[in-house]
């Protein structure tokens, strides 16, 4: 039986420029949201799995567009035309493939931004032709935007990524720790977030340094809890 881990994780996600790892699977998504105002009809899908990086990308050209980010799925109860006095950012846009007053309100919100001249950023899981939108008129327009790509981190970005994490709140995990954690645990940025997180509060509570005995007993928690 493994081991259960008590802890409380901080969720202060760093999504700043700074705190963005730029490898060879993000590269054009980071590239095209920092030409924003150079993009074709004025919109931009990022896609790509969950984990890969899209929130954070979205929350990078938000800070550059002066944008505020709203969720797909809260788009039916929001003003619009209040809405539409800035670019905006939308979060998660295949969720809402069987919500059509959503649909019916993110395809007024794209009129409404196209008219103003203020940019879109869309971001979901998978490519966007294969969303499936109801409202036909709707996933026409999301075909129309530019695309970008993103990928679930490979071994070399993982490994940049928790060694971030770690120099972030100054902890030296043993040599073999970031190895080991990059062979087993989910391959996505937020995992490698709440890991180091889970090491460092466990490290401190228990008054042990981070080794792989204590990365495993981490990780078997997660899985167990997950």
């Amino acid at each position: 039986m493994p081991r259960q881990l008590n802890f409380d994780l901080p969720v202060n996600t760093d999504y700043t420029r700074n705190g963005f790892v730029p490898a060879p699977g993000n590269a054009v998504a980071l590239a095209m949201v920092a030409d924003w105002q150079n993009w074709p009809l004025g919109k931009l899908v990022v896609s790509g799995p969950e984990g890969a990086g899209k929130t954070h990308l979205a929350h990078i050209w938000a800070g550059m567009a002066n944008a505020p980010i709203v969720a797909a799925r809260d788009l039916a109860g929001l003003d619009l035309e209040a809405l539409a006095a800035a670019p905006v950012a939308v979060e998660d846009v295949p969720q809402i493939a069987q919500d059509r007053a959503a649909q019916e309100a993110l395809f007024h919100l794209h009129n409404m931004l196209a008219a103003a001249g203020h940019a879109l950023l869309m971001t979901g899981v998978g490519t966007p032709n294969h969303w499936h939108m109801g409202l036909p008129d709707l996933q026409s327009r999301i075909d129309a935007a530019g695309h970008a790509a993103v990928a679930l981190p490979d071994d070399a970005l993982l490994t940049a990524v928790l060694e971030k994490h770690f120099a972030d709140r100054q902890l030296t995990p043993r040599a073999d720790v970031i190895p080991y954690l990059v062979r087993r645990m989910e391959r996505s940025f937020a995992a490698a977030q709440t890991i180091v997180a889970g090491l460092d509060a466990t490290s401190l509570s228990e008054r042990t340094p981070i080794t792989r005995k204590l990365a495993a007993s981490l990780l078997d928690n997660l899985e167990t809890n997950g």
